[in-house]
């Protein structure tokens, strides 16, 4: 009886089961149904092919098993074959205990896009635990004056297995007094033939408890039976069932619930106590009884998150051994004791910063253990930064970016993600993610300056550095990496790099030549900065390099010519008064500023006070009225010097014959000779028959040409004082006041004797303290010169200055020759070879007037 009795209700669990799978498969959810304890690696299923994936993009999109918060997954998807295998150990009676379908949720999380799946677990039970009895032996007391048929309650074992490898039935080893019955869920010893005391006081009767897995496997315990004197009535609780709730942050010592049972009987057979029916000593670890009140303690603490309820049974036992027993049931109240704790599940770091807003850089998972409202989170970002949530699947958010990312102004954020729950009061909680920029190249390299300058002095040595750029890349390593080129261009001809080099690496320019400051005074080249990018960015800048000058010229005469070239001589009147300009030193320096200032100064002379030079001018005039007894050879040193440092000069001979008329010149052609050979004085006393012999010979000689000038025309101006073009230095300094030629100073007519040997020239300038010498020279109200016949035959020439129409850019050369009695027309050579006409010249010898023409022209080369 007592086994047909478990059969029938094991069939109605089982029908139980069907029941519960039945809904599931009805609900929709995928769900994957195998036997616990099964190996790793195990294949639980194809999750793939159940759910349509496809199986090429599973590791594309990280596909995963997902457990809630930090639960165990118990399986994991193959990403090769789509199979659901076993990861961890599955034990179904660690899982779900007594209860007839072990169900484990999880998901399956799919990104890119973000895909949530969920399936179920169902562990089946195998038959791998044996029927246990809580007691042993189990010690029953029968009074001898029990009826037949009397039940006495006996405590059923426990199989941790359940549904067919639970416990089918019992057997009780056969003896003439018991067998076994059932009365519902209760198992019971039944009397089947009164006891007596006085025959057997004590029966020891095996009992077995066998499940229906295959192999079976069982269980036995010991019924001690002692027979006593009558006790015909178990206690009896108050209730069937007792229900109590107990919120999980109840202190030690509480309270849970009190049960009471009353026994009909007197005496030592109505003494009740209390005590634990078939419990696991895990719920004794958490709860106590009092024997004696049947008071239910809590002795530790309790989690809602790890058990949200417990089902105990409790045992009433009389003095003389009559039992029975009551169910308890304690629900567990949540309390808002778990803060939401945030999971990072996948992450991109770093993030180029060229993606565009909007763009998912990663997914948070939120979690909370509690239940119903203080399990609500709200998810924020605290900081202002270019990164939102979006709330998606479930308790999933995806991390977006709101702007434009800029590695050059942010590199790397830590953006704090805060979850609050909704509880009472709320508990929150936060987590830092850390999210560095990648860096593209987006910046050229800038320079610091929008253009250079560099400065140099002439006659620099090749290689010296001239100066540096510098040039900015705000990107990281290759692509902020900046390297310096000289950009290709000529200048002169020849390419820049012939002048300049610039480092690759330092940006520092360098001469490669030496420069000079007389062939060009500055020059522009263009430096590029590339950065090393992909693909590169550059930029470019212009640096200007002024050379500067060094005083290496020395000034150089232009007039009068230098020693060694003809022999110049200047004619002063006699009756020139102090200040009257009586020639000009005329000097160019190829430097410039005060490298090419120059001033003039007479180092030694004939006579020392008559004659000074303009210290910046070079004109040299009269410091006095020339008296008679001043010597007519006057043999002038002048220096010229600039104003560098340290400064260079050059030094001309100036040799001027104080005289009225030309007849009364004698031969100079020793004039020169006269300082040259000063040494040679010894010499002179016994060259002196031999020069007054050559004087007396050169007396006869000037006789004879005088005589033939009335016979017939001689060339009076046979030479010239010329200042060649060619000589002046192409860049020349145009320096006004320094004594260097200007371009405008102009003179009216250069004269010259008929000597083959020596040159005079009589100035005109536009100065007014010139001496007009009326007695020899006058001036025509026209602009023509006349010439008058003397009594021995010469010709004396008035000169009127070409004021108006004589205006050259440099020194101006007149050569013109002419026949007495003659109209002549003189014509104007310039340096540059050009001629022009400027008017016709009126000669007269005494009252009658004769045409001449000129029969004689110069090149001014």
């Amino acid at each position: 009886d007592g086994g047909s009795h478990v059969q029938s209700t094991m069939k109605r669990r089982l029908f139980c089961l069907i029941s519960f799978l039945f809904f599931y498969a009805v609900n929709g959810d995928v769900s994957f149904s195998f036997q616990e304890e099964m190996k790793r690696g195990s294949v639980i299923g194809n999750i793939a092919k159940d759910l349509g994936l496809d199986l090429r993009k599973l590791s594309s999109r990280n596909a995963r098993v997902d457990g809630a918060g930090n639960r165990k997954r118990y399986c994991d998807i193959n990403l090769s074959t789509g199979d659901l295998i076993v990861a961890d150990r599955i034990d179904r009676e660690e899982l779900c205990g007594e209860k007839l379908s072990c169900v484990i949720k999880r998901d399956l999380v799919l990104e890119n896009p973000l895909e949530l799946h969920p399936f179920s677990l169902h562990i089946q039970d195998i038959n791998d635990n044996e029927p246990q009895f809580n007691e042993g032996p189990f010690n029953i007391e029968i009074r001898e004056s029990a009826d037949r048929g009397a039940r006495f309650v006996i405590e059923e074992a426990h199989d941790a297995d359940v549904g067919q490898n639970s416990i089918q039935q019992y057997s009780l080893e056969k003896n003439e007094h018991f067998n076994l019955g059932a009365d519902g869920n209760t198992l019971e010893l039944v009397l089947d033939k009164e006891l007596d005391r006085e025959k057997q006081n004590q029966l020891n009767l095996l009992l077995t408890a066998l499940d229906g897995g295959t192999p079976k496997r069982s269980g036995t315990a010991i019924i001690h039976v002692s027979v006593l004197d009558a006790n015909d009535n178990a206690p009896v609780f108050s209730q069937a069932v007792y229900e109590a709730s107990l919120p999980e942050n109840s202190p030690l010592d509480t309270v849970v619930l009190t049960v009471s049972a009353t026994d009909a009987d007197e005496g030592v057979n109505g003494n009740i106590s209390y005590d634990f029916g078939h419990v696991s000593e895990e719920v004794k670890k958490v709860f106590s009884i009092d024997r004696k009140k049947g008071e239910l303690k809590l002795i530790s603490a309790i989690d809602f998150e790890t058990v949200t309820k417990y089902d105990l049974r409790i045992k009433a036992k009389d003095g003389l051994g009559l039992s029975t027993y009551t169910k308890v049931s304690i629900n567990i109240i949540d309390a808002n004791d778990n803060k939401p704790i945030i999971y990072v599940k996948s992450l991109t770091n770093p993030v180029p910063e060229n993606v565009s807003p909007g763009t998912e850089v990663g997914i948070i998972n939120v979690q909370d253990a509690d239940s119903e409202s203080n399990q609500q989170v709200r998810c924020s970002i605290q900081q202002k930064v270019p990164f939102k949530l979006v709330p998606s699947i479930k308790n999933y958010y995806s991390v977006v970016t709101t702007g434009q990312l800029d590695r050059e102004l942010v590199s790397d954020y830590n953006i704090t993600i805060s979850a609050t729950d909704e509880g009472s009061p709320p508990l929150s909680s936060s987590k830092t993610v850390h999210l560095s920029v990648a860096d593209i190249n987006d910046n050229p390299p800038v320079f610091e300056e929008q253009s250079y300058s560099a400065y140099v002095s002439e006659n620099n040595k090749a290689g010296s550095t001239l100066g540096s750029v510098t040039a900015r890349d705000p990107d990281w390593r290759q692509n902020g990496t900046v390297v310096y080129s000289l950009l290709p261009g000529e200048m002169n001809g020849s390419p820049v790099s012939s002048y300049v080099s610039v480092n690759g690496d330092t940006g520092v320019i360098h001469a490669v030549r030496s420069f000079d400051y007389e062939q060009f005074r500055s020059f522009k080249v263009h430096v590029m900065a590339r950065d090393n990018g992909s693909p590169p960015l550059s930029s470019n800048v212009s640096i200007s390099v002024f050379i500067s000058d060094v005083n290496d010229n020395s000034p150089q005469i232009l007039y009068p010519a230098p020693e060694g070239s003809s022999f110049m001589t200047e004619l002063v009147p006699k009756a020139a008064h102090g200040g009257s300009l009586v020639s000009k030193v005329i000097a160019v320096d190829a430097d410039s500023g005060q490298n090419a200032w120059l001033s003039y100064h007479i180092v030694k002379s004939t006579d020392p006070g008559l004659f000074t030079i303009g210290l910046r001018s070079g004109e040299i005039r009269t410091q006095r009225d020339i008296s008679q007894s001043d010597s007519m050879k006057q043999n002038l040193i002048v220096a010229v010097k600039d104003n560098g440092q340290p400064p260079l000069s050059a030094t001309c001979a100036m040799y001027l014959l104080i005289s009225d008329n030309l007849a009364e010149v004698p031969e100079l052609k020793d004039i020169s000779y006269e300082e040259k050979n000063s040494k040679l004085t010894s010499y002179l006393i016994i060259a002196l028959v031999c020069v007054s012999t050559f004087f007396l010979t050169f007396i006869i000689i000037i006789i004879g040409v005088r005589f033939c000038r009335r016979r017939k025309p001689r060339l009076l101006f046979d030479g010239t004082v010329a200042i060649p073009g060619a000589y002046l230095p192409p860049n020349y300094a145009d320096v006004d006041g320094t004594g260097t030629l200007r371009s405008s100073y102009n003179y009216d007519a250069y004269l010259t004797t008929g000597s083959r040997t020596s040159d005079f020239k009589f100035v005109s300038s536009y100065n007014d303290n010139t001496l007009p010498a009326d007695h020899t020279l006058k001036k025509s109200p026209t602009e023509f010169a006349d010439v008058f016949g003397g009594s021995d035959g010469s010709l004396e020439v008035g000169v009127s200055p070409f004021s108006n129409s004589l205006h050259t850019k440099g020194p101006l050369l007149q050569v013109f020759s002419f026949v007495p009695r003659r109209i002549w027309r003189p014509e104007l050579f310039f340096p540059g070879g050009d001629k022009t006409r400027i008017g016709y010249w009126k000669c007269r010898q005494g009252s009658r007037a004769a045409d001449g023409r000129a029969v004689q022209q110069k090149s001014a080369h």
